[in-house]
């Protein structure tokens, strides 16, 4: 069973920078000889076919519907109203028998993903009373094969949903695919930046920048951390105070954090905040290692709450330079998991649970309790003091998520659904969330280690394999589901 969430920020200050709606593009048909045969079709298909766009209007979307088309000169007027609309998905609804040549041109010219619904208006004919004409608002799967093979044969994938107009089982499906079509409209146009360096020896984490838009699309902002210097100086002392008083408000802050370490922490906060707006980053990855307390290695460790602030709001912000880590956790955002930096940390092999976690940046939205800010004196394999952020994520069903990277440069989706369970976890300043995988917590592990991934992912919310798989599907990349 699929199980999605919706993430809620922490408090009213936690809210969610606007995002682009997905644009989906609608068009309906039927076969214009059958119109002036049985005269009350038409107007029962155009009926069926309003309440198909209220219902993508329902699902969040901007809909651009273009009408009923019966013949293809009107299906060719259709598509170039969506070619130049810029549509996410595409959606031709088949209210009846109708031709290839219909949508084959809509397809063609929107450089967009096909989904082709096939919703009859209710569960089955009444066989007893029907003519041909009441029949023929039942025959929408009639040319669906037809579609099928024209677009195969044509080189345009696609994919169908068959149900009826109030279908919930058909319209979860056809939701997935809108969703999966926004989180790829979200890469494709993305502004991602890095900041930094590598950390040095983390061969998993390299990144070749180019193969970013090659993969997904969107564009990669070489950030450097003066950038990020020139504003966290510049930040003024009200705006530390204000940004202060939103960490009091969304974390539990606790005795050990140094009021000092606190102020340069939201004082990084306030950089941060600029740097994104200036340079319209949607998602972020940084590392600077820095030297004896020099001004970068103090921007570096003063990163934690100024991340975890901008995570939650829907700008992903991944430590130690992990660029697919930082585009994993945006697309479990956009599919409303959340999404926190996470690698292995334990297992506990009395409670079958894998642990895991990271010292960093965490997706605030998705705690399971009030998130802790905690002073720590020193950081773990890194240069510096400061705060840092410790929870879990939300008790019960999640995807461990990442993007792993081939041999050959392409990109792979790579999951595991399980549940964060309650229980013991170390108190140092780190997220912690114990997972029970449904097996031995070493098989897992094993198994995960092989899979492809890197030594970081994105951990959400939910059991989002079915809506991964849809959106690798869209960006024709591979997709992995790890099962043991």
């Amino acid at each position: 069973m699929t199980t999605t969430t919706e993430p809620v920020a922490a408090s009213p200050t936690l809210a969610r920078l606007p995002h682009r709606r997905v644009k989906v593009g609608l068009v309906a048909g039927g076969l214009g000889a059958y119109w002036p045969q049985f005269p009350d079709l038409l107007p029962q298909l155009q009926r069926s076919a309003a309440r198909v766009s209220e219902k993508m209007h329902a699902l969040g979307a901007d809909v651009v519907d273009v009408g009923f088309i019966s013949d293809a000169q009107e299906g060719a007027a259709a598509a170039e109203k969506l070619r130049v609309a810029g549509c996410d998905i595409i959606v031709g609804f088949l209210t009846t028998y109708m031709t290839a040549t219909m949508l084959l041109p809509i397809a063609q010219r929107s450089d967009a993903p096909v989904l082709l619904i096939n919703l009859q208006p209710t569960e089955a004919m009444d066989h007893a009373s029907f003519d041909t004409g009441q029949w023929l608002a039942y025959c929408g799967a009639c040319p669906l094969p037809e579609m099928a093979n024209t677009f195969t044969r044509c080189g345009i994938p696609f994919r169908s949903v068959s149900g009826y107009l109030e279908d919930e089982r058909a319209w979860a499906r056809i939701a997935r695919w809108v969703k999966a079509a926004g989180v790829r409209a979200a890469l494709r146009r993305g502004r991602h930046g890095l900041m930094g360096h590598l950390y040095p020896g983390m061969l998993d984490v390299s990144t070749d920048l180019t193969m970013v838009p090659a993969n997904f699309g969107g564009h990669m902002e070489v950030v450097e951390f003066d950038d990020l210097r020139i504003r966290v100086n510049t930040a003024t002392e009200e705006q530390v105070r204000a940004k202060m008083e939103q960490a009091r408000e969304i974390f539990e802050v606790t005795d050990s954090v140094v009021d000092e370490d606190f102020q340069w922490a939201a004082r990084v906060s306030v950089g941060l905040d600029r740097l994104v707006e200036d340079f319209e980053l949607d998602s972020l990855a940084y590392y600077h290692r820095g030297l004896e307390g020099e001004q970068h290695e103090r921007l570096g460790a003063g990163m934690i709450l100024g991340a975890s602030l901008l995570t939650a709001r829907g700008i992903p912000a991944a430590g130690e330079y992990e660029l697919r880590t930082s585009l994993a956790m945006l697309i479990m955002d956009r599919l409303g998991a959340g999404g926190s930096f996470t690698e292995l940390q334990a297992l506990n092999f009395f409670d079958n649970v894998v642990e895991m976690g990271h010292d960093g940046p965490a997706h605030l939205a998705i705690s399971d309790g009030k998130p802790l800010l905690r002073g720590l004196g020193v950081y773990h394999g890194k240069r510096g003091w400061g705060v840092s952020v410790e929870f879990d994520v939300k008790h019960g069903p999640v995807t461990a998520f990442g993007v792993g990277q081939t041999r050959d440069g392409r990109y792979a989706f790579l999951a595991s659904e399980g549940a964060v369970v309650a229980g013991p976890r170390l108190q140092i300043g780190n997220t912690t969330s114990r997972v029970d995988f449904g097996c031995d917590p070493g098989e897992w592990t094993d198994a995960w280690s092989a899979s492809g991934v890197g030594h970081h992912w994105a951990l959400g919310t939910g059991h989002q394999v079915a809506e991964l798989r849809a959106v690798a599907e869209l960006l024709d990349v591979e997709f992995r589901e790890l099962r043991v």
